[in-house]
């Protein structure tokens, strides 16, 4: 998708201009819309891109579309808000002030949401993150009830974790058996110091054995996610790569999005993916530029096979998922549900539905399944708004940071 250029600020504001979807609103749906969010989910019309139908009111639904034709097939499901770092650019060095127990959803509620989710309502593929998932002791318990689960089609749904890696080693084989099929680690550099800076934590030797324990234990792809950084790019993103060809790892760059501590992000500090690139080819990596295949966030380039700090390298492939500078709202197939059952539509979403609540007063399948749906159909244009050219930033900010929300 091509993206367009952000509208010029206002009198007295100035900022970075910052890449918008080409998605437009459906006929009186823009920012000035003052209709409320039952209203909304009643009354739009169908866009330019889907011809979507509103559900209606008493509608048992068969799947999540929203205004703009989009329909969900991803969900982001978070078990904890908990982490053993403390990645600069997610959260404060001395944390957050963590849900208690109580509030969390147990293994039985995200069992049952993601039975909905996969036999009900469409979803094909779920992820479970954090937080820091292997904080979970019941991780096992919560794949396997997944794994049991069956699309309207027969299809096992595809599981994947989002991790720090941290105590992967002792799990990985269990996390296979359970029925997890993939994983991406979050490993942003390569030295030592570096790493310790990142996450003020020294565990870099930990990250990288649960890494290669995954791999040891058939979990496939081993996917590397890595923040880009302005202060560690050219440093460390050749090294990234090299290492992770090298292992048979796929390393993905993601740009620095406005979800952490408030004080972390600037537009004038995203390493977008022109830079990323400009990086590795400077360092001599051959990249022809592949797509994003089955529309998935990461645009790959393949890396012909060669050679990097005196060390040969075989060909693959690196991907860059570039929300800030090249978003790819118009075709995003994800929700999440965070790890206290707050429904998001969209990762920098306003507003939150509850789903714990019905959950624990007595609500069937189908009364979830109508707040699921009605709440889908609300999914914003992009960044969480219906009009984010008008946001100072480009980006709503939501109340809470990525590790409170779920990867």
């Amino acid at each position: 998708m091509t993206p367009a250029p952000a509208r010029a600020p206002g009198p007295g504001t100035a900022r970075t201009l910052l890449p918008m979807p080409r998605l437009r609103a459906p006929e009186g749906l823009g920012a000035a819309s003052s209709r409320t969010d039952s209203e909304a989910g009643a009354g739009a019309g169908p866009d330019e891109a889907g011809a979507a139908a509103s559900p209606g009111p008493g509608a048992l639904p068969t799947g999540l579309t929203d205004r703009y034709g989009r329909t969900v097939r991803d969900l982001r499901l978070s078990i904890t808000d908990r982490c053993n770092l403390r990645c600069t650019y997610c959260m404060p060095a001395q944390g957050l002030d963590w849900l208690d127990s109580a509030s969390l959803l147990t293994a039985d509620e995200i069992g049952r949401l993601a039975r909905i989710a996969v036999t009900r309502l469409g979803v094909e593929r779920i992820r479970i993150t954090g937080g820091e998932p292997l904080m979970r002791r019941d991780l096992e318990e919560i794949i396997s009830a997944i794994a049991s689960l069956r699309t309207p089609g027969g299809a096992v749904p595809d599981i994947g974790l989002t991790t720090n890696g941290l105590g992967l080693d002792k799990r990985a084989a269990a996390l296979r058996n359970a029925g997890l099929a993939r994983v991406n680690v979050s490993i942003d550099a390569l030295e030592r110091e570096a790493y310790a800076a990142l996450t003020r934590r020294d565990r870099l030797d930990d990250a990288l054995a649960g890494a290669a324990a995954a791999q040891a234990a058939g979990l496939s792809p081993i996917k590397v996610n890595a923040v880009a950084l302005p202060g560690t790019l050219h440093a460390q993103a050749p090294r990234l790569l090299a290492e992770c060809l090298r292992r048979g790892w796929q390393l993905r760059f993601i740009e620095h999005m406005p979800l952490g501590p408030r004080e972390s992000w600037s537009a004038d500090d995203v390493v977008g993916a022109e830079q990323i690139l400009a990086a590795l080819s400077d360092a001599g990596f051959t990249l022809a530029e592949a797509g994003r295949p089955d529309r998935r966030p990461a645009a790959l380039w393949r890396v012909a096979a060669g050679e990097h700090d005196g060390a040969a390298h075989p060909a693959g492939s690196v991907g860059i998922i570039a929300s800030v500078t090249a978003p790819f709202c118009a075709d995003c197939d994800r929700a999440r549900i965070t790890a206290d059952g707050r429904l998001m539509t969209c990762l920098f979403s306003t507003t939150e539905t509850d789903l714990r609540g019905p959950l624990r007063s007595g609500a069937t399948d189908e009364d979830l399944m109508r707040v699921w749906a009605a709440a889908a159909w609300r999914k914003p244009l992009a960044h969480g708004s219906d009009d984010p050219a008008e946001l100072p930033s480009g980006f709503e900010r939501p109340g809470r940071t990525m590790s409170a929300i779920g990867g």
